[in-house]
């Protein structure tokens, strides 16, 4: 379990109310969470009432992972289950499992295969438009630096094409494609070294992507925030202190608070702002435990929660994370799905948010 229950920063708490085993949260649409079991898709509207979930709909694997996803261990090993999940206006899901991106139509019960993936194993996120369009950028392994893809569909998940296009050498992969409601554009982080490392701002058709900031390892991030008034950034180099960020609308960028570990997921709830952390071992991440920072005002951060990681091989079995889903979370509560951690391996903690 987490080492605290109640850790205050600034005025922000958390209180928690409900453990979900072998649960991720992936999505908020409002005040529902979704969350998957293995290859089975939940949600449940949060009300800090008694909470029920219902089965959305079913991925079906291939027949040695229904077997995999089994077992925590062996689950963690093959990294089952869905990695990201985006809920179009209509209704529709959008998700990536190993190896595919899947869509459901509003309604129905089955995940179908929409795309195969060419390169690497699964994107980390997936991003929506209001207009329903939907973009994902490759995430693999690159050490040949080859053209690096953007996809897009237009048809609710149906069908992909490649929507923009890096150049051979101009960047290792992408770590996220991120919809920001209000300039009506999409962030792009990329990485991972030198001038590969980037932050990008693409309008939604992609006419014009403009490098915002690039060239150092605290360009080098995963997470992106986006408020009314700024962007709020958390980057992840296993080669130097890690930071949050603030990028104000302007473009000026301002350095907040220095964290732990390496850190790829970030979210909003209710007026909070929340960043964690992932044991990444390196020579500059020396820190066993993943933490989650939070901030009511964006300005003043603490560690709110740490859970040890666990003592399996951190490359085999995955390093310890805390996940935080991704959507439009109008509801006063923070979802963190843990992995790799001493008591609360694959599990989902909900908390209070209190300001």
């Amino acid at each position: 379990m987490a080492t605290a229950a109640i850790r205050q920063a600034e005025d922000v708490a958390l209180h928690e109310i409900a453990r979900f085993p072998r649960m991720r949260a992936l999505y908020w649409a409002g005040d529902v969470l979704y969350a998957s079991r293995g290859y089975d898709l939940l949600r449940a509207k949060i009300s800090g009432r008694a909470i029920q979930w219902e089965l959305v709909a079913q991925f079906r694997p291939e027949w040695w992972r229904k077997i995999s996803s089994s077992f925590v261990l062996s689950s963690r090993l093959c990294r089952d289950g869905f990695h990201a999940l985006a809920v179009l206006p209509s209704g529709d899901l959008v998700g990536a499992v190993p190896g595919a991106i899947v869509a459901s139509r509003a309604g129905k019960s089955e995940f179908c295969v929409s795309h195969r993936l060419q390169r690497g194993t699964r994107p980390l996120h997936i991003a929506c438009t209001p207009e329903g369009n939907c973009f994902w950028g490759e995430y693999f392994d690159n050490s040949d630096r080859d053209e690096v893809h953007i996809y897009g569909s237009s048809d609710r998940g149906a069908n992909w094409v490649i929507a923009y296009t890096f150049a051979a050498g101009e960047i290792r992969h992408v770590h996220n494609v991120v919809y920001d409601q209000f300039e009506n554009c999409l962030w792009i982080l990329a990485g991972d070294e030198g001038r590969e490392c980037r932050i990008l701002r693409a309008s939604c058709d992609f006419r014009s992507v403009d490098v915002v900031l690039a060239g150092n390892q605290q360009a080098r991030a995963a997470a992106l925030v986006p408020t009314r008034d700024a962007l709020y950034v958390s980057s992840d180099t296993p080669f130097e202190q890690n930071y949050i960020y603030r990028l104000d609308r302007t473009g000026r960028l301002t350095q907040l608070t220095p964290v732990s570990s390496s850190s790829i997921y970030g979210c909003a709830a209710g007026d909070a702002l929340f960043f964690s952390t992932m044991v990444e071992p390196s020579a500059a991440n020396p820190d066993q435990h993943v933490r989650l920072y939070g901030s009511h005002d964006g300005d003043h951060w603490r560690s709110l929660l740490a859970w040890q990681k666990d003592g399996l091989h951190a490359r085999l079995f995955q390093y310890g994370n805390a996940f935080l889903p991704d959507g439009d979370n109008t509801a006063d509560f923070l979802a963190v799905s843990t992995i790799a951690v001493k008591n609360g391996d694959i599990e989902t903690t909900l908390w209070r948010v209190t300001t």
